[in-house]
Order: structure tokens, then C-alpha cells, then sequence
């Protein structure tokens, strides 16, 4: 369980196809000395939660199963590109986002960024099977960045970025054309799935 209030970022050292599907994924991360990561603990990359498989100083490496390649944006990053990352939550610990899975719903494309005050708006396509679940003032989370919905439409919608997050999060470099990973508020994908299936 995440909070989606990022801290740390990483630089992505490598994403190796594995023989038999799937990829071996390196990551440089910053907090490891503050937060102690551990062998099998789970790490938010991107959004996109991971199991550590191994963590040598500031290094941890990740199995990325070929389902994970497939609904995230994780296979388009190269070597040397900075990703989000995020540690588990802690019992006890301020929750100051929303609750965000780390099971990312799928990746869209950016089609717009414009200035807005000291900040940006970010526009972002709108999958098709997720646009019930991404309503204005409804929370999403994207690259694992728990934001709230300033406006949407039935094929976009648009989140507000304060100089904070352009700052600390790798949102401030999601150009138009690139993708962002997605995942809708989970309240919102289980009323959908249960109205779905009263019907």
C-alpha cells in the first residue's frame, strides 16, 4: 500500500528481457539509508508496485513479469531516465494522498501541458474501459503521483501540477507524445465492477 505522496526519485540503470518473458529491472534508488529496504519488500517504481529481488547499497533490482510490461509504461523507459519511487507504507505512518495499489490500470499518452500560474495543467487520454472510473475531483495517481482530477472529459482529462510536484516528481518531464502510468481511485474501479455486475 502506497500513499502516492512521492519523496524519492530513482535513475533507471537497466531493463533486461529475460529468455523466457519478462524483464530484470535495476534501479539507483535515493532514502535507502532512511528507509532500510529489504529483499521481497515492495517498492513503488513508477506507479507500478514491485517486489525488491535484490538490494546492493543504493541498487535494487526487480523480476517484472510480462503482464506488468503490458498494462504499464515500464518497457518504454531507458537506462539513465529518472522514475518515482516510492516505499511502502508503514503502520502508524501520515497518509497524506490516497490509498494507490501500485496495480496500475494501464498507460495513456500525454497530449497537453500548458502553464497555469506558477504551476501546469497535464491533459492525458483517457482509456476507454477507464473513463467511468476518472471523474473531476476524483483522485487518480499517475507515474504513482496521487493527484485529484481537475477536469475530465469522456476521451481526456486534466490534472493540475503545483511547483512541488513538478520539483520532486518526474511529471515535470512527461512531454506531450510520452505515457504515464494510470491507476483510477480503487473506490471508484470497485463501485464501477459491482454496478457492472448488478446489471
Amino acid at each position: 500500500m502506497f500513499s502516492g505522496i512521492v519523496a524519492y526519485r530513482g535513475k533507471l540503470l537497466s531493463l533486461d528481457p529475460q529468455p523466457e518473458g519478462g524483464a530484470r529491472l535495476a534501479v539507483r534508488c535515493e532514502g535507502v539509508q532512511r528507509e532500510n529496504p529489504q529483499p521481497k519488500d515492495s517498492i513503488a517504481i513508477d506507479g507500478v508496485c514491485l517486489t525488491a529481488t535484490d538490494v546492493a547499497g543504493e541498487k535494487i533490482s526487480f523480476d517484472v513479469i510480462p503482464e506488468t510490461l503490458a498494462c504499464s509504461a515500464l518497457a518504454e523507459r531507458n537506462a539513465g531516465e529518472l522514475v518515482n519511487v516510492e516505499y511502502a507504507l508503514r503502520l502508524g505512518e501520515r497518509l497524506g494522498g490516497h490509498f494507490v495499489f501500485g496495480h496500475v490500470d494501464g498507460a495513456a499518452r500525454v497530449l497537453l501541458r500548458t502553464r497555469e500560474g506558477n504551476g501546469e495543467r497535464l491533459r492525458v487520454q483517457t482509456p476507454a474501459w477507464l473513463s467511468p472510473m476518472i471523474v473531476t475531483k476524483g483522485f487518480v495517481a499517475l507515474d504513482g503521483v496521487s493527484l485529484t482530477v481537475a477536469s475530465a472529459q469522456p476521451v481526456w482529462f486534466e490534472v493540475a501540477l503545483i511547483p512541488e510536484t513538478l520539483a520532486r516528481t518526474t511529471l515535470g518531464a512527461r512531454l506531450p507524445g510520452s505515457h504515464v502510468n494510470v491507476e483510477v481511485d480503487p473506490l471508484a474501479r470497485y463501485a464501477h465492477a459491482a454496478m457492472a455486475h448488478a446489471r
